[in-house]
């Protein structure tokens, strides 16, 4: 069974989101990262990159005001701790009330079958 943090958003793309002000951290669920087992890759958007919804790893529109670097020596943070060092990008929402739109923890849990 899935971890599946309750203050979290989730996208039916499988990523997380969790909100702290207009700042967002984004990252893949740890259902994702089990069903794509070993990650030994990831390329990283630009910091300051402006993306629409649904961007690279970007389920809602923002700027990049943070990339995890660490992942480009170790992707597999994304295996081992999907909710903690494993984030992928921070980014500053256009609208931060755009998250009402997104799975809560039970609608994710209930998508995945679990």
């Amino acid at each position: 069974m899935s971890e599946i943090p309750a203050e979290l958003y989730y996208t039916k793309e499988h990523e997380w989101i969790r909100m702290d002000g207009d700042i967002a951290t984004i990252g893949i669920t740890d259902h994702a990262q089990d069903a794509l087992t070993d990650i030994v890759y990831i390329e990283l958007p630009e910091e300051g990159d402006v993306v629409d919804d649904m961007g690279i790893f970007a389920p809602l529109a923002g700027e990049l005001t943070a990339v995890n670097i660490e992942l480009e020596d170790a992707p597999e943070l994304m295996n081992t701790s999907p909710y903690g060092d494993g984030w992928i990008v921070q980014m500053r929402l256009s609208n931060p009330d755009a998250v009402s739109g997104l799975m809560s923890a039970d609608d994710y849990r209930s998508m995945i079958g679990e």
